[in-house]
Order: structure tokens, then C-alpha cells, then sequence
């Protein structure tokens, strides 16, 4: 089984000790370095490819968006996450934008860590559910809706039994999008449903097929815009 790397980079000691402990314990996970500065961390990632990388945004001697923007370059197959404090709407489309891929609050974030990395790491976007509400609520904002006169396709398949069946998905994949709109990660998922976590994965790139989306938000979205979702 190969093993996905990760490293970190967090000021607060105590933090940080927890954070390794957790990567140190799960049997998937292999942690390669821990770092409290910015400065430790970027001396580091020229010469260490890693899978995952967690960032603390409010470092001591850079923002955390400098690392999660250097990290992009220097290694593009690294996917990063945010461990932050900082739950706020500017700080989270900050590091979206900085090419963060998951955003976790510190609070509670220890107990789901190993299934957060694993997550990232098969292609998905962790969020602490109070973070995908803003993104979401974000997104419904600014996406532009349909002139009166010319109902947008989505708004057609709402009203159209025959269009909404061509978005369906399958008992299983319906079950999955449930789950995943109510805000459980993969593994969650995966035991809840009493299959792998492959099969999860599997069920959410077909139910992102079908809806044309990215992300998890997206999905979510597009699922109750089309009435797949209450």
C-alpha cells in the first residue's frame, strides 16, 4: 500500500504535536516534515516532494497564503489544506484563490484528520461544514440567474421529469450525494454504506459527471437546483 505523505507547517506547539501525533497514527499516512515557520517549511519543499500539505494561515513570519502559493509552483501534484482559526468568508476565498484545495476550522479538526488527507488526496475538497455553507452561499450569490423570458437549462430540468432523469443518478449514487450534501467525508460515508472508500470516490466522480461540476459545493447545489436533493 503506498503510503500518502504529508507535511505541515503550524506555529502553535501544541498544535502542531497533536497534528503529527494523528498523522503518525493513521496507518495511510506518512508524515515527512513539521515545520513553525513559513521560512522552515519553504527551505523545505524545493527538494521534498510530499502529497499533502496543511497550512496554518497565521504564521509568524509569512502568511500562510505565500506558503500554499509557493507550494503550487514548486510542486503541483502537492495539494494543500488550510488548518486555521480563521473561519471568515475573506480569509477562505483567500486561500482558494492562494490554490488551497480544502479548508478545516482547528476546532474538532484532529478526530477527522487522517480522513480529510485521504480525501484531498483521491481528488475531493474538505471543508469544515460551516466553511462550504459560506463558499456555497457564496457561489449562489454571484452566479447569475435566468432571464425571466429564457429559463436557464437547469431551471428546465426542474420542471421537466424527462431532463431531471438524464442527471439521476442510481440508488447508490443518490445515497452518496445524500451524505455528502449533510456534510460526512468519504470514510464516513464509506462505513455508513458498508463499502470501500474506492467505491465512494467512484460514486461522487460519476455524480460530478453527470451534474457538470467540480466540487463538492457545486454538487450540492446543482443537486437541489434540479431537485435531486430537498
Amino acid at each position: 500500500m503506498n503510503l500518502i505523505t504529508v507535511a505541515l507547517v503550524e506555529d502553535d506547539v501544541r498544535i502542531r504535536d497533536r497534528l503529527v501525533q494523528v498523522i503518525q497514527q493513521a496507518p495511510t499516512l506518512k508524515l515527512l516534515f513539521a515545520a513553525g515557520t513559513a521560512a522552515d517549511v519553504l527551505a523545505w519543499l524545493p527538494d521534498h516532494a510530499v502529497d499533502v500539505l496543511l497550512v496554518d494561515l497565521g504564521l509568524p513570519d509569512r502568511s500562510g497564503l505565500e506558503v500554499i502559493r509557493e507550494a503550487r509552483r514548486l510542486q503541483p501534484a502537492c495539494s494543500s489544506m488550510v488548518i486555521t482559526m480563521f473561519g471568515d468568508e475573506a480569509s477562505m476565498l483567500a486561500a482558494f484563490e492562494a490554490g488551497a484545495r480544502g479548508y478545516l476550522l482547528k476546532d474538532g479538526t484532529e478526530a477527522d484528520l487522517a480522513g480529510h488527507v485521504q480525501s484531498l488526496h483521491a481528488g475531493g475538497s474538505p471543508m469544515t461544514p460551516i466553511i462550504a455553507r459560506q463558499l456555497l452561499a457564496r457561489w449562489q450569490s454571484v452566479r447569475p440567474g435566468p432571464a425571466p423570458a429564457e429559463p436557464s437549462p437547469r431551471a428546465s430540468a426542474r420542471t421537466a421529469p424527462s431532463e431531471v432523469s438524464k442527471v439521476e443518478g442510481s440508488p447508490r449514487e443518490s445515497e452518496v450525494l445524500d451524505l455528502v450534501a449533510r456534510g460526512f467525508i468519504y470514510q464516513e460515508i464509506a462505513e455508513r454504506m458498508g463499502v470501500s472508500i474506492s467505491t465512494v470516490q467512484t460514486h461522487v466522480r460519476n455524480i460530478y459527471g453527470k451534474l457538470g461540476v467540480h466540487n463538492k459545493a457545486e454538487a450540492v447545489f446543482e443537486a437541489r437546483q434540479c431537485g435531486l436533493l430537498s
